[in-house]
Parts: structure tokens; sequence; C-alpha cells
């Protein structure tokens, strides 16, 4: 495996948690907007 491999399999990791983190911010978000909890249920 040469070196331009390994960086473009580094980047395509990279890319997919900034994914994941970013719709997770964008739902806290909107949640912390309309009062909602987090994950769907009242935790009290």
């Amino acid at each position: 495996m040469t070196l331009t491999q390994k960086r473009i399999i580094i980047l395509l990791v990279i890319i997919v948690i900034a994914a994941v983190l970013g719709r997770l911010a964008v739902r806290a978000v909107m949640n912390f907007m309309l009062g909602g909890t987090m994950f769907g249920g009242n935790f009290l």
C-alpha cells in the first residue's frame, strides 16, 4: 500500500466521522431550540 492510498483512506475515515458528528450537532441544536430531548424519550 503506497503513501497516497493511506492518505486517501485516512481522509475518507475523517470525512465519515465528521459527517456523523455534524448531524448529531445539528440535531442537538434543533432539540435545544424546540425544547425536546436529545434521544426521543422523556428523562423525567
